[in-house]
């Protein structure tokens, strides 16, 4: 009796059930109240900050448009990426050797690097520039030769070291302690096995350096060197102090002509404004590149973020479609 019930009378089999699909899931995004109002207060306090700013009775905008594309506030401009272009290039070539001589097995290079870490650290920048623009005061001449005959050259020190170049020493050489740092850090983030294997291939240490070693710290190297740049790019305007004239040179001179000092200030702000932004866009695409094939992925530009917030507000809630069982669960189908 139990058969005849189990047959003809239970329920249908798994098999002859009718395959359904599940139902859609309607996913609702969260409500982040709190960072609407947040923004919203920001914005105010933002927009009454620059309101305040540009509506004030003795701040003459007219002036700033008259000399923020004017002949000498452009030649300072050029100048200023040209010294920070070439301080950079001599604090990064220095700081790669400083920060080799530093990881160097030998006690005497390894101490010789430390000290220039050290002394170039510990020492303001600005005295630094200082030293160098008054170098005639300590050494009147500077010669090479050869020790203990009279063979040799010798020039008066202001002929060599011009405010220029006294500049660039400055800059360029405080520039390379820190670089060195930098550098450093990257080349121990890069695991020791990987030196290991390569001069257990054959490699020269030089060559482990260049071609294993330097590639994969560039990661790690990349983000505090293009901060570095973008310092050194204002740091440039302590050339002043030697008559360099550089954009803040140049906004100083005019402002003591005219005494629009808080007018030719705008202007030097706006340009190094414009200069560091570009500098960051530059910076943004290079670590992208060295970034290839890394597992962590770069955090979105504020550009992003707010495009991204933006279509995440005005964008209909998505819908999941629910997923279709596997064939042996909808058949019935076990272990």
């Amino acid at each position: 009796m139990s058969e005849a019930t189990g047959v003809s009378g239970g329920p249908p089999a798994a098999a002859d059930r009718p395959r359904t699909r599940p139902e859609a899931i309607k996913a609702v995004p969260l409500r982040h109240v709190w960072r609407w109002i947040s923004a919203v207060v920001v914005l105010a306090l933002a927009a009454a900050l620059v309101g305040t700013i540009v509506t004030a009775p003795n701040l003459r905008w007219d002036v700033v448009g008259q000399y923020i594309f004017g002949g000498l506030i452009l030649q300072g401009a050029l100048l200023t990426v040209e010294l920070t272009v070439i301080a950079m290039a001599i604090g990064i070539v220095l700081g790669v050797v400083l920060a080799v001589m530093r990881l160097s097995p030998n006690p005497v290079v390894s101490s010789v690097s430390w000290f220039y870490i050290w002394f170039f650290r510990g020492t303001p920048v600005l005295v630094q520039v200082f030293f160098w623009y008054n170098l005639n005061a300590v050494l009147p001449h500077i010669g090479i030769g050869l020790p203990f005959t009279s063979i040799g050259v010798q020039a008066s020190t202001n002929s060599l070291i011009s405010p220029l170049l006294a500049v660039i020493l400055g800059l360029g050489l405080n520039e390379a302690a820190y670089m060195a740092e930098i550098v450093r850090a990257g080349i121990i983030s890069v695991e020791h096995g990987q030196t290991e294997a390569a001069m257990a291939l054959g490699m020269r240490r030089l060559q482990v350096m260049r071609r294993i070693v330097l590639p994969q710290a560039m990661r790690v190297i990349i983000p505090p060197t293009g901060n570095e740049t973008i310092s050194m790019l204002k740091t440039t305007s302590l050339a002043f102090i030697a008559a360099v004239p550089e954009l803040f040179t140049r906004a100083e001179q005019i402002a003591s002509s005219n005494f629009d000092i808080i007018e030719l200030l705008i202007v030097a702000s706006i340009w190094y404004l414009f200069m560091t932004s570009i500098l960051t866009i530059g910076q943004y695409y290079i670590e992208r590149h060295y970034a290839r094939g890394s597992q962590r992925a770069l955090p979105p530009t504020p550009l992003q973020r707010f495009r991204r917030m933006l279509f995440t507000f005005h964008a209909p809630p998505p819908i999941v479609e629910g997923v279709e069982a596997p064939a042996s669960l909808q058949h019935g189908g076990g272990r």
